[in-house]
């Protein structure tokens, strides 16, 4: 499916106009919003939305009773993607990759060894990337708060071997998310993917349904994988992050002043939540070999270069577009 600027226009343009014609609740209203959240409660993004809610309940008196629910309480992303944009649930975060079955140039910031640091992470998320993502999301009923949280470079772990050319994927049972980019890339590697909810992932790995999955350490260390795992490669091969989204009529019903302190707040706790992931990637290496997990630092030019030949990228850029993979590679560089 191509995307286009025309498209994202057209998108922009049919928010303005929903906004305008959505009711606005009256400025001093009573106001209660439920938020959803995949990741355990001791996870920086998790942390970083629970500092957020309660703030907007302390600035308003607690006139907005907004309350986060982590751990996959609310259900599985799909099923909470499903329930904010039918307005059961208000927001959710939810990573841009596992949006793209309803808004395809959502999971663009996910290609494959796309960034080579955090600094050309934030100018694309916090520039026309970002941008053009929040606008597809838009014309998907979901509206996108500017800052995205971070939720880091992925890493392989797995039970059986250290990974460290492509060859060490060759079959192996590989957890991924429900996402079509995630299957194509461990499929291009030459494992045996399989899609299974971040709830259900431990007991998956547990049980031996899976030889291995890919987390940023953040999730591994939160969701205690390290149990149940015993090689970690450092192949950083894609970052990820967490969008704040909600049902765009239902924010867009909120008096101005109210949606002004809520982006603040989430603002605010966003841009904390980054610096503090930042500081954990540096950190938590030395914790989780304490826990036992054993790391290694594979060349992760071999993994680019396979999904070259594999195809990958040439794929990806016709379903995203000339366009939208323009856009992408102003902060990547060539990918090919």
């Amino acid at each position: 499916m191509l995307i286009s600027r025309r498209q994202l226009g057209a998108t922009a343009l049919g928010g303005l106009l929903a906004a305008q014609s959505a009711p606005v609740l009256a400025q001093g209203a009573k106001v209660s919003l439920k938020v959803g959240g995949q990741f355990q409660a001791t996870h920086p993004a998790s942390m970083a939305m629970e500092e957020a809610c309660a703030e907007i309940r302390k600035q308003s008196g607690g006139r907005i009773d907004i309350q986060f629910f982590p751990n996959a309480q609310l259900g599985s992303d799909a099923a909470m993607l499903t329930q904010v944009r039918s307005g059961v649930l208000d927001m959710m975060t939810a990573s841009g990759i596992s949006m793209q079955v309803v808004a395809p140039i959502a999971g663009i910031s996910g290609m494959a060894f796309a960034f080579t640091d955090y600094d050309h992470v934030w100018q694309a998320m916090d520039g026309d990337l970002g941008a053009d993502i929040r606008a597809g999301l838009d014309k998907a009923g979901l509206y996108a708060y500017p800052k995205i949280l971070d939720s880091g470079y992925r890493n392989i772990t797995t039970s059986t071997k250290p990974i460290n050319t492509v060859d060490d994927l060759k079959g192996l049972k590989m957890r991924v998310p429900p996402s079509p980019v995630w299957v194509s890339l461990f499929t291009a590697l030459g494992s045996s993917p399989t899609s299974i909810t971040i709830n259900e992932l431990y007991s998956a790995l547990q049980t031996k349904i899976v030889d291995g999955q890919e987390n940023p350490l953040t999730v591994i260390e939160a969701g205690k994988y390290y149990e149940v795992q015993k090689y970690c490669s450092i192949t950083e091969h894609m970052w990820d992050g967490l969008w704040i989204v909600a049902n765009g009529k239902r924010i867009k019903a909120l008096a101005p002043e109210d949606q002004a302190m809520i982006t603040k707040a989430f603002e605010t706790s966003t841009l904390k939540q980054r610096q503090e992931t930042a500081r954990l990637n540096v950190e938590l290496e030395t914790t989780l070999k304490g826990k036992g997990l054993t790391f290694n630092r594979p060349d992760k030019t071999l993994f680019r270069d396979a999904l070259s030949k594999a195809g990958f990228y040439t794929e990806w850029k016709g379903k995203y577009g000339p366009e939208a993979w323009k856009t992408l590679e102003k902060y990547s560089g060539a990918l090919s």
